[in-house]
């Protein structure tokens, strides 16, 4: 290597599970160390038991999660869970995680299954988002997962990297989640396609756990192979207790090759709202300001921890959700529901009239709970606003942070949330330290 430019931080892990050094474009036979699976695992089982391999390769690599309709909400998501069940307990995969876990995208970080160094698989395209604890994640498809199952690898193309350099201090009332809105309304939904994003700079260095999670998780909205945050001393405390096994932090070498490098300055930016029904159609919270909405959904694996809750609890203090507009608050896991619990974070949000969801993908996915009916408008803080949803293909959703969604609930519409003073000031913000 050393007669070449230094390696990015996913050339680097790609070439250390391939077992020789790689350049973007080549194609790479990998063994993960964790591949995730959800309720798509019954789908994956089924094509795993066409390929003539009796037992899983490697149980203790598979990690799977019953989240997108979590309890089942009819008897064939039923059924599906009965044999997600069956199949896990014949093939002696431990690392099952039921109906009241949470969310996948929760619970392999607050589990301790995503590590700095790790090579990560999920059948799920927002798998991106462990990269945030410096793991390479990416989504793969179901028969992808099945051929993992049965032999333990899988061809992965090495991506070139996107550099996103963010400076400034966040203003009150901008979020890590504006952040993102802006980058994929700039960049367009394909304008990171199969490559690895990779967030640095001060702002980002800043940044909480949880935003960065954030950061990761929508990514893939850009058509990201994966993202990346290098990994610092508030992700070794995050961790600190989690990490099941040893990790070690791989960095992008100071003379690597970027693809590109864009850089943001967060000092004067505005919250940011993704119209119907696409992504990257974002614009500034004022340009929307006004419409009307009738459901509110606040929560997800996108923002769905505890500083979101906090977050939109501190502007619904004292106030209640306007009358004609649902409020829905799905934490994404049960631990987070337990913290928001003992902390009085979830009754401030029902003594405003929320509604508490068990932590599921839910309204998210639109399977059960919050479908939306024909004509309405749901503002969410999830990662999706394509036609259907939430269930119903006449309905209409809108993307914003969760500070956003607090002041929709209250104001029966999209507003800046600027305009609500200091009372709006995102838990996000204070935790970022000079």
């Amino acid at each position: 290597m050393t007669d070449q430019t230094g390696q990015t931080f996913s050339e680097k892990i790609l070439s250390a599970k391939s077992g020789k050094p790689v350049v973007p474009g080549e194609i790479v036979d990998v063994t993960p160390d964790v591949a995730m699976s959800h309720d798509n695992t019954a789908a994956i089982s089924r094509k795993f038991a066409t390929l003539g391999v009796r037992r899983v390769f490697d149980p203790d690599m598979h990690v799977i999660v019953l989240d997108h309709c979590a309890p089942a909400a009819n008897e064939k998501f039923a059924t599906n869970h009965k044999e997600i069940r069956e199949f896990v307990e014949a093939q002696g995969i431990e690392r099952f995680y039921d109906i009241n876990a949470g969310i996948c995208h929760q619970i392999l970080p607050e589990k301790g299954y995503a590590l700095p160094g790790r090579l990560i698989v999920g059948s799920d395209s927002h798998t991106t988002t462990y990269g945030a604890l410096g793991a390479f994640a990416t989504g793969i498809g179901r028969a992808e997962m099945a051929v993992i199952m049965a032999t333990g690898k899988i061809w992965l193309r090495v991506p070139e990297t996107l550099k996103i350099e963010v400076t400034g201090r966040f203003p009150h009332g901008v979020t890590s989640k504006d952040l993102i809105l802006k980058i994929i309304g700039d960049l367009g939904a394909d304008g990171a396609l199969y490559q690895a994003v990779e967030f640095s700079g001060p702002a980002v260095s800043r940044m909480s756990i949880s935003g960065r999670l954030t950061l990761c998780n929508m990514s893939v909205e850009m058509g990201a192979k994966n993202g990346y945050v290098e990994p610092d001393d508030k992700t070794l405390a995050y961790l600190n207790g989690r990490a099941r096994g040893n990790f070690e932090i791989v960095r992008s070498d100071s003379d690597a090759h970027f693809v590109q490098v864009v850089n943001y300055d967060v000092s004067d930016l505005e919250p940011q709202i993704a119209r119907p029904h696409t992504v990257d159609d974002v614009a500034p919270a004022g340009e929307v300001a006004g419409t009307k909405i009738q459901q509110v959904v606040l929560g997800s694996c996108t923002n769905g921890r505890l500083e979101d809750l906090r977050a939109a609890a501190s502007l619904l203090a004292g106030r209640k959700v306007a009358n004609g507009t649902r409020l829905l608050v799905l934490p994404a896991s049960q631990e987070i529901m337990r913290e928001a619990m003992a902390d009085g974070t979830l009754l401030t949000l029902l003594d405003a009239g929320a509604v508490l969801l068990n932590p599921n993908c839910g309204p998210c996915m639109g399977n059960h709970e919050g479908t939306l009916a024909p004509g309405e408008k749901a503002l969410s803080s999830a990662n999706r606003n394509f036609r259907g949803r939430m269930g119903c293909a006449e309905a209409e959703i809108y993307l914003g942070s969760p500070l956003s969604c607090a002041a929709a609930a209250v104001t029966g519409e999209i507003c800046d949330v600027r305009e609500w003073g200091d009372e709006g000031e995102s838990h996000e913000a204070k935790s970022e330290g000079d």
